[in-house]
């Protein structure tokens, strides 16, 4: 909690988007900006660090370039790493760490046994706003080592029945690139009584890059292309003077089709992965997501806000099948012939509950007690095999929390402590015969952690407020991948050194300003773990999982401005700087790789309202070059990485009629030709995953409501 680090930082900080432009007059002061993701409403003047909200506009106007949310918060939070553009969402990182991601608080990551696919959960169509809180949190459970997403999902706002069909299709004018999507919600209010309900289809065809030469398709780990899915989402609520009552329901599915095989890339040649007809071996990937939560509103219970939240998840990701040597077994097949494909299951279910009290025993004073209660069974086996591959993870966690405010004239003073009392259970297994077969003892591991957090916000002028605040959050690493990883013998559960905890430290100052104009600001923070993760790729293309210390600092400067009453330009800027130890003991001086960093980022962009009823954004990213390690190895393994920097420009809008909304949308105008920045800079260059970003794609989409 000391911050040393903080003493030598001279900096400014990143706060929220403005609302949608167009929508008030330049002299008009901007709307304030609420957030839920702290366990309690909060305008973000009032909370000590850098969030970012992510509008309902902004999000239509996204997902008219690419229905794909990690694109939206590449575009729109300035320490977001680059989109994949695939289902598999290695190397998204935040802030050079990992997020905890949430669906209206309701944690969807599965850290325990990542596989990476948790970004796939929900339609994007029923997405209503993003809360971006950056930086270690303990305060939403497990996980949030870099910060969390929180998804808020779409209710009714006004009284009376309300029809919205709506249907988007993108299209490279080549061989089944066509993309469609269609959807219809209701929205009800009548009374105390509402309900919300959206069913969609969609189906994902082929992408091109730059030259004209199709996209690899990432048949191992899934994929976007060449897919399809379905979505149905239901929320039913009920208000009974202070109180409500609201139940919530959603199941996402998507999988491939197999209508395309991965051709390796040449790299003598200069090609990347590409695609050919052809179904690759084994079942499509999917993903299989169920969510649902009940919630528990009273506003006015003994002078203060109580809430309580239900929750459960289920969720399956199966990948493609292959036959690398991972999944080799000579009692099952000769070498080199076993084909087989792994399925990861999450089963998570829990309980928050928070009771928000002001003005107790001290006048001015705000205190935030709840407590979490989360159960998460996760494992992965092979498929085709009924293989045990990562042994069923029985996880649960209790975690009492206080967070007290104090707001005295223009300072709000923040602070709190979590308590996370964990129990991890496994049972003894066998690991695969790729990894020598050898029995690992079961065996139990308790963690009991005070994680804590301080800060403060000074308004010290009007518009004008600084920030200053030191937060740590606790996770665990990849338990899966330690367990499956066990490649000598006499191992149990219960000694295995790499299990111990991460807990991050982030410490951060900022300044902000919100005039009637616009916004701007920057923040640099400073995030440790003296026991952190760094997965490694080996020589023959395996994760391993390295504990070593981690540090990531960085700063970000944003700004939105409204130049007349009809156009606004906004910027953003994000510089990382990851290190950590070739081995616990060594000296920091190994750079983070691309799958736990981003490179620099700028992203600029302009609004503008031509006509009544109009709207047009033009933007463009530029990440840039990045050559990190040069010369350094870890055992066998070459640590250098090397990224040619790139910039590409999109453009959409929308035209609202009496007809309905009419949008159109320009994906990378240019059609630069491009290799996306993890496939390019990861140390181990794979040929079935060296993929091309897509080139000019173009959208449209149309939205009426009855």
């Amino acid at each position: 909690m000391r911050p040393r680090p903080l003493a030598r930082a001279v900096a400014l900080a990143c706060l929220a988007h403005v609302p949608a432009w167009g929508q008030e007059a330049p002299d008009e002061p901007l709307a304030e900006v609420v957030v839920t993701a702290t366990r309690n409403a909060k305008s973000v003047d009032k909370i000590p660090g850098a969030v970012s909200v992510i509008t309902p506009r902004e999000l239509e106007t996204q997902y008219l370039l690419a229905d794909d949310p990690s694109a939206a918060l590449a575009t729109y939070v300035p320490g977001y790493a680059p989109s994949r553009q695939k289902i598999s969402s290695t190397g998204e990182s935040l802030r050079g760490r990992t997020p905890l991601i949430l669906l209206d608080g309701v944690p969807q990551s599965n850290p325990l046994r990542s596989g990476s696919r948790e970004g796939y959960f929900a339609d994007t169509a029923i997405i209503e706003r993003i809360e971006v809180i950056n930086g270690a949190s303990a305060i939403q459970g497990m996980g949030a080592t870099g910060g969390i997403i929180n998804y808020i999902t779409k209710r009714p706002r006004t009284a009376g029945t309300e029809y919205t069909v709506n249907a988007r299709v993108s299209n490279q004018f080549r061989h089944d690139s066509l993309d469609w999507k269609t959807g219809v919600s209701v929205a009800h209010k009548a009374g105390d009584f509402d309900v919300f309900a959206y069913a969609s289809v969609q189906r994902r065809g082929m992408a091109y890059d730059g030259t004209g030469r199709l996209v690899g398709i990432d048949a191992l780990q899934g994929d976007t292309l060449d897919a399809g899915g379905q979505d149905l989402f239901v929320k039913l609520g009920r208000d009974f003077g202070d109180q409500r009552v609201q139940l919530t329901v959603n199941r996402f599915y998507f999988r491939g089709r197999s209508d395309y095989r991965t051709v390796p890339a040449d790299f003598l040649r200069g090609t990347p992965t590409t695609s050919a007809p052809g179904a690759p071996p084994g079942n499509p990937p999917r993903n299989d997501v169920r969510t649902a939560t009940l919630d528990y509103r009273h506003a006015a219970l003994f002078s203060g806000s109580f809430t309580a939240q239900l929750f459960s998840q289920d969720f399956t990701a199966l990948f493609g099948g292959s036959n690398t040597s991972t999944f080799q077994d000579v009692r099952l097949a000769p070498l080199g012939q076993l084909y087989d494909q792994s399925e990861i299951h999450a089963d998570k279910y829990g309980a928050k509950v928070t009771w928000v009290r002001p003005d107790l025993l001290v006048p001015g004073l705000e205190w935030t007690l709840g407590i979490d209660h989360l159960r998460d069974r996760s494992g992965q086996r092979m498929a085709a095999t009924n293989r045990t591959w990562v042994p069923t993870l029985d996880f649960t966690s209790t975690a009492p929390f206080v967070q007290l405010e104090y707001e005295a004239g223009p300072v709000t003073i923040r602070g709190g402590v979590r308590r996370e009392s964990a129990h991890l259970k496994v049972d003894t297994y066998t690991t695969l015969w790729a990894y020598g077969g050898f029995t690992v003892q079961g065996g139990e591991r308790s963690f009991d952690k005070a994680v804590k957090n301080i800060g403060a916000v000074w308004r010290f002028a009007p518009k004008w407020s600084a920030f200053l605040s030191s937060s740590e959050g606790f996770g665990l690493p990849d338990v899966g991948i330690v367990l499956r990883g066990v490649n000598r013998p006499n191992q149990s559960v219960d000694q295995l050194f790499d299990l111990q905890p991460v807990i991050t430290r982030n410490q951060e100052i900022g300044v902000n300003w919100r005039g009637a104009r616009g916004s701007a600001g920057a923040s640099f923070y400073d995030s440790r773990s003296k026991l952190g993760t760094v997965m490694r790729i080996n020589a023959e293309g395996l994760g391993v999982l390295d504990r070593v210390p981690t540090t990531v600092r960085g700063w970000e400067v944003s700004g939105e401005v409204r130049v007349t009453r009809t156009l606004a330009a906004s910027a953003a800027y994000a510089k990382t700087m990851g290190r950590t130890a070739l081995a616990a003991g060594r000296p920091m001086d190994v750079a983070l790789g691309a799958r736990s960093q981003a490179p620099d980022k700028l992203v600029l962009a302009a609004n503008w309202t031509p006509l009544p009823k109009t709207q047009l954004r033009v933007q463009a990213t530029r990440l840039a070059d990045r050559d990190i390690n040069i010369g350094r190895t870890s055992g066998p393994v070459n640590l250098e990485e090397h990224f040619r920097g790139y910039t590409l420009a999109d453009v959409a809008g929308t035209v609202d009629s009496r007809w309905g909304r009419f949008g159109f949308g320009i994906e990378n105008v240019a059609d630069r030709h491009y290799i996306g920045y993890y496939p390019q800079s990861v140390n181990f260059k794979d040929p079935l995953s060296y993929f091309a970003g897509r080139g000019r794609t173009f959208s449209a989409s149309y939205t009426r409501q009855f």
